[in-house]
């Protein structure tokens, strides 16, 4: 079954309330015009006088109806004029949205700023359409950014095997180092592939909220880092109170663990990182390190981002871990905060939501 559409409806609309306003106006216009004449005959001598009553009723409904015949027809076409020019921008927006894909995200619509109604509406899809572009570039982006990382390991192990068949000197030795080496790539694809879904779970809303101590699971945390921070000389002050949180603990982990490897790994020899917890929900990780100008600060939250290295260099690993950090933080609607330390490193806050 086929939908009335809105101009029909729009101009059935006006025809009819024009047409019960000219009804009412003809009522009040001609109500005090209606007369009644009453005439008197005189008959011959010897007949009763007879008497006759004539109206202009008739005349007027005759008059009255004609008015309205027309009012009804000149309202529907009007109407319809009117219901199409009013309408006139939400044609625009729809065949705006029609013509728009993935690789049109940009543009942006122009509506007529005829009704205050249909700019309001422009400007949402407006903004609706920005965030779509935004998150199709940096999905575009991602993909780019894991191919590669994916890639890299791949073409070395390949490189690896055709230059040990290649070697008709090749001895057991070299090819248990091949092996060795082939292991390392193997491992480091494991781990990119596991950063890989943990960030995609992070993106994923929570299914179930529970309650924990944010200040027990940083403790394991530094527990797991202490003997990577005592071998580079780094020294840990912990300042941490019970923090009630609610939210997914499996999540929260690595969040706090993210967050200690990454004030772990990117620091100076002998320099510190001070991590506290205080209630209500909050964490706070400061760390010595190279100087972050404030223009970088928010690209490091990003896939596959990091700071004045080479993709290809693994020994800073994949660039994930601040990126798994804001997906959760995302997740559990947390306030995250990163500011540049003046002396060097990064100063990173969350507040989790509280327990109830």
């Amino acid at each position: 079954m086929t939908r009335p559409r809105l101009r029909t409806r729009l101009a059935l609309l006006h025809a009819g309330l024009a047409f019960a306003c000219g009804a009412l106006l003809l009522a009040f216009v001609n109500v005090p015009l209606l007369t009644a004449r009453q005439t008197t005959t005189r008959p011959p001598a010897g007949q009763p006088v007879a008497v006759q009553s004539t109206s202009n009723l008739a005349e007027m409904l005759q008059y009255s109806a004609v008015a309205l015949v027309l009012i009804a027809g000149l309202s529907i076409p009007l109407g319809w004029l009117i219901a199409g020019r009013a309408l006139r921008p939400l044609r625009v927006i729809t065949a705006a949205a029609r013509t728009t894909s993935a690789d049109s995200l940009a543009t942006r619509l122009r509506v007529p700023a005829a009704y205050q109604e249909f700019t309001d509406l422009a400007d949402t899809l407006d903004g609706l359409l920005h965030r779509l572009d935004r998150s199709f570039t940096a999905q575009r982006q991602f993909i780019a950014n894991a191919s590669h990382e994916l890639r890299t390991p791949l073409t070395v192990q390949r490189t690896l095997l055709q230059l040990t068949i290649a070697d008709p000197d090749a001895t057991a030795d070299t090819l248990r180092s091949t092996c060795h080496e082939l292991l390392d790539l193997g491992q480091q694809q494991e781990h990119l592939i596991d950063a890989l879904l943990t960030l995609a779970g992070g993106y994923q809303p929570i299914a179930r909220w529970e309650r924990f101590d944010l200040a027990d699971l940083t403790c394991k945390a530094l527990q797991d880092h202490r003997p990577e921070a005592e071998r580079r000389g780094i020294e840990v002050r912990t300042a941490l109170t019970p923090a009630p949180v609610t939210g997914d603990p499996r999540l929260a982990a690595i969040l706090v663990t993210n967050l200690v490897d990454n004030a772990v790994r990117h620091n100076v020899p002998g320099g510190t990182v001070e991590i506290t917890t205080t209630a209500p929900g909050r964490l706070t990780v400061s760390n010595t390190g190279p100087r972050i100008p404030q223009t970088e600060t928010s690209r490091l939250f990003e896939p596959f981002q990091r700071l004045g290295t080479d993709r290809t260099d693994q020994t800073d690993g994949h660039g994930l871990g601040l990126a798994i950090v804001a997906a959760i933080a995302t997740a559990h609607h947390a306030r995250l905060t990163a500011q540049p330390r003046p002396e060097g490193g990064l100063h990173i806050t969350v507040d989790l939501p509280p327990a109830r």
